[in-house]
């Protein structure tokens, strides 16, 4: 399906074989992207305005 991604959650032996255990996840919508972006952006501005200040 388009727009969800397969991944292991789990990883383990059981009785000489591997099993994994996995999980179906939907990407972030495009205005969810651009907020975490914005909030990664300030953060990091933040901190390098903290530098700067001493």
């Amino acid at each position: 399906r388009a727009g969800y991604t397969l991944l292991p959650l789990d990883l383990h032996f059981q009785r000489g074989r591997i099993k994994v255990e996995i999980g179906l996840a939907k990407g972030k919508k495009q205005y969810d992207k651009r907020e975490a972006e914005k909030e990664r952006d300030w953060v990091r501005e933040k901190a390098r305005l903290m530098r700067e200040k001493v």
